[in-house]
């Protein structure tokens, strides 16, 4: 047998994540040497193609982008949009969108939370193997993704792509009635969320400290008082600027200025840095550290008995987060059904203007960047669209190499699962598979290994 001083890791296709990409390793005498997220997946040209459009067609077409965060891109071109042409949203129709915010956030976290990140910590390949033996928690996990699908679709008029949200609120407002009959499901929900964050405070972690800098928006909430539910808040649906770990602040303006992408050979998918830093993250440990104050109290609750702390740096702590996250929006979600007042009209009234406008929101994955250029009658010029899985693949793919050195002493399959747990550990915005990852082992070079079985 040849000696295992070379190792080759393979990974040709990446299981329970969103999209085509594949794991590279090699490590020589224990020691990583290569170490490559490889994101081979077309790219589809989204802002190639709104070039043209009219402004009333952008929330659509850009739902099209993700079919698990189809609001995130929703809500950050209206957002964008509004910028560019000086429209305000009134309170009630900013609640409402939080609103359908939190049904996505609610569906997504069930969805990642139970089918495709806890079998890693669990010692399954699947959800389904999983449910064999842990079938009430797998139902629970369903339930909630349901709720958080019957809430996006009440709201916005469709579970997935939906068909009701337009630039500066929304085409019809439920009447209050409709709402009031789905609080009974988030008390529910509610409880199971709360259990959601005990089973997974239960997982075994892997010991790992991300070095990178950490990255949200500050939203500073809406001004008006108690009723437009006034001061920070932690950030979802809005926010007008950007806070780092970095000590670095700026607004969304700025956001070009201090975000830069580069395309490396090995990926479609773009690799961002922050100015003057380097790599980064966005997301849940993101959120969390840089606005964990501002979650409600049943969430901090929640937080503290499952051992969080203050300060969170191990991604593989991050499916804990998104437990506590997934808590705070059944409970805002909650609140504001108790306090809802349809908008009346639905949405603002638009005039179309030559501009430049920026949004962004906090898709469950991180921070959702649009800016836009439109001229006179409100027809696309220009658009730049930062997904937040972009952002966070230099810093990923420096983390697997820590995590692979770390597990240089693991059998192939131990750190080929071990890898795969890593990848998950940000939810990457590629489309769910069904089927497990392979391992090739070249010792020099000739076997090939599956963890399956095979």
């Amino acid at each position: 047998m040849t000696s295992r001083q070379e190792r080759l890791l393979e990974v040709g296709s990446l299981a329970r994540v969103e999209g085509e990409g594949a794991l590279h390793l090699v490590l020589d005498r224990g020691r990583v040497t290569e170490a490559r997220l490889n994101i081979y997946e077309p790219p589809r040209f989204f802002e190639a193609f709104l070039r043209g459009r009219s402004y009333t067609e952008v929330p659509d077409i850009t739902a099209r982008a993700c079919e698990m965060c189809p609001v995130a891109y929703q809500l950050s071109a209206c957002r964008a949009i509004e910028d560019a042409f000086g429209v305000s949203v009134g309170p009630d129709v900013r609640s409402l969108r939080r609103l359908l915010y939190c049904g996505e956030w609610i569906e997504n976290h069930a969805l990642h939370i139970h089918l495709l990140h806890a079998p890693d910590f669990l010692g399954y390949p699947d959800a389904t193997e999983l449910a064999k033996d842990h079938r009430a928690v797998v139902a629970r996990g369903l339930a909630l993704k349901k709720t958080g699908n019957d809430l996006v679709e009440l709201v916005g008029g469709r579970a997935i792509h939906p068909v009701n949200v337009r630039v500066g609120g929304f085409h019809r407002a439920p009447p209050r009635s409709e709402l009031d009959d789905f609080k009974n499901r988030l008390d529910d929900a509610l409880e199971a969320a709360v259990l959601t964050v005990r089973w997974v405070a239960g997982f075994e972690f892997p010991d790992f400290q991300t070095p990178h800098a950490l990255l949200t928006l500050d939203d500073p909430g809406p001004k008006g008082g108690a009723r437009s539910g006034g001061g920070p808040r932690y950030p979802i649906d809005a926010g007008d600027g950007v806070i780092t770990t970095a000590g670095i602040g700026f607004p969304l303006e700025d956001f070009e200025h201090f975000v830069s992408e580069t395309q490396v050979a090995h990926s479609t998918a773009l690799h961002a840095r922050l100015r003057g830093v380097g790599t980064y993250l966005t997301g849940p440990l993101a959120r969390y550290n840089l606005a964990g104050p501002r979650l409600w109290p049943v969430a901090a609750d929640a937080a503290r008995s499952a051992g969080l702390g203050r300060v969170e740096r191990n991604p593989f702590r991050s499916v804990l987060v998104r437990a506590v996250e997934l808590v705070q929006a059944v409970a805002e979600a909650r609140a504001i059904i108790e306090s809802y007042t349809p908008p009346d009209p639905p949405a603002a009234a638009i005039r179309p203007r030559a501009g430049r406008g920026y949004g962004a929101t906090e898709a469950p994955r991180g921070l959702l960047y649009h800016r836009y250029d439109l001229d006179e009658q409100g027809v696309i010029t220009a658009a730049r669209i930062v997904p937040p899985t972009a952002q966070n693949q230099a810093a990923m793919e420096a983390d697997l190499r820590l995590v692979a050195q770390a597990g240089a002493q693991l059998t192939d399959a131990q750190l080929t699962a071990r890898c795969e747990q890593a990848i998950r550990n940000y939810d990457p915005c590629v489309s769910c598979s069904t089927h497990f990852l392979r391992l090739h082992r070249d010792e020099r070079r000739h076997r090939h290994l599956d963890p399956a079985g095979s």
